[in-house]
């Protein structure tokens, strides 16, 4: 019986030691995306015929995936795929717009409930805010210097139920 623990305890210390190392890509910056909770959710906002709605999932530890859409007349005239995703040297807003090429943002600003991303290598946005205020989101992009500024102001909306 002591000659069967003992093999099983070295076997399982083998097997310890033997288990590949856990990842360490994201040693020292995790929890940087569960900063950006307050970003989970849906958001929308209506003028006349036009919705525009941006939906965004919980974030995990290296990853939160979104989607963008302008509806205006029972059309989709816009849509947008999005993801911020936490890697060794940053985390970036990843943004897809209409199936144009990828366009990636670091994020340079952070709050308990904001955040701003910057490509000054790209030729428009250069910036984008987000920054929430209770129910509320404002979400703004920018050309060099704050020229051709946009905002789109949400309010947290529910998805309609199957």
């Amino acid at each position: 019986m002591k000659t069967a623990m003992l093999l099983c305890t070295v076997a399982l210390a083998a097997c310890r030691h033997n288990q590949a190392p856990a990842p360490t890509q994201l040693s020292g910056v995790t929890g940087e995306l569960s900063e950006l909770a307050w970003l989970a959710g849906s958001w929308s906002s209506e003028k006349g015929d036009t919705v525009v709605e941006e939906h965004w999932t919980s974030p995990s530890t290296n990853l939160m995936l979104g989607i963008n859409r302008t509806v205006s007349a029972g059309m989709t005239v816009h849509h947008e795929q999005l993801r911020i995703e936490l890697r060794p040297d940053g985390v970036f807003y990843i943004a897809s717009p209409s199936g144009q090429q990828t366009t990636e943002f670091k994020m340079v600003e952070r709050g308990s409930a904001h955040a701003v991303f910057e490509n000054p290598e790209h030729d428009y946005p250069k910036r984008i805010t987000y920054r929430r205020s209770g129910r509320s989101l404002t979400v703004r992009i920018e050309g060099a210097s704050g020229d051709r500024v946009s905002e789109w102001h949400w309010q947290r909306a529910t998805l309609p139920v199957d």
